[in-house]
């Protein structure tokens, strides 16, 4: 299973600028690193009457375009998926997925505060990895100033060396993923 860890924070707390400094810093140190974004909103992302809409207009349950410099994957969607659902789709090639939002799921996070949003952060303690304030907090995680890139992206190098040791190989049948022993992924590697 791939590591995820979700940024979260506030509207205009710097997720966003936070995750492109971290994307930059990990892609130097050799990571390949995915990025999903959550949206509340319930809109086409689709060009309106271009090819992929058009099929997606259609009947087309997926849509994908192919072009020399990207992929993007058009899915029809009942419900939103997990960030670990859409590596399962389409991110197996990446050792790292960073996403912005998913402040409601149980994937580790790191909070980005700050004192201008007021008191109190947005994530239970039980999955916060770190917190990035403008302001020192009472708090039992480690805290960074949000120049602070090279040492988040330590935190993070940290969590990936330690879960190294842990299953690489996933075994999803029907979309769902089938736990395998260390003797059968040994098999197989």
């Amino acid at each position: 299973m791939r590591t995820v860890i979700s940024i979260v924070g506030k509207s205009g707390s710097g997720k966003t600028t936070l995750l492109e400094g971290l994307i930059t810093e990990l892609k130097t140190r050799g990571h390949k690193v995915a990025i999903v974004k959550h949206s509340h909103h319930a809109s086409d992302i689709d060009t309106t009457d271009k090819d992929t809409w058009r099929f997606t207009k259609a009947g087309s349950e997926l849509s994908a375009l192919n072009s020399l410099d990207h992929l993007a994957i058009y899915r029809r969607m009942d419900e939103y998926f997990d960030p670990q659902e859409i590596s399962d789709f389409v991110l197996w090639d990446y050792d790292l997925i960073l996403t912005e939002g998913f402040k409601s799921s149980n994937f580790p996070k790191i909070e980005v505060h700050l004192r201008e949003q007021g008191e109190g952060l947005i994530t239970d303690p039980e999955h916060l990895l770190a917190v990035i304030t403008d302001e020192p907090l009472e708090i039992d995680v480690p805290q960074f100033s949000r120049n602070d890139v090279s040492k988040i992206a330590d935190l993070i190098e940290t969590i990936l060396l330690s879960q190294k040791d842990e299953t690489e190989l996933d075994l999803i049948v029907n979309g769902t993923r089938v736990p395998t022993s260390q003797e059968f992924n040994n098999l197989l590697t």
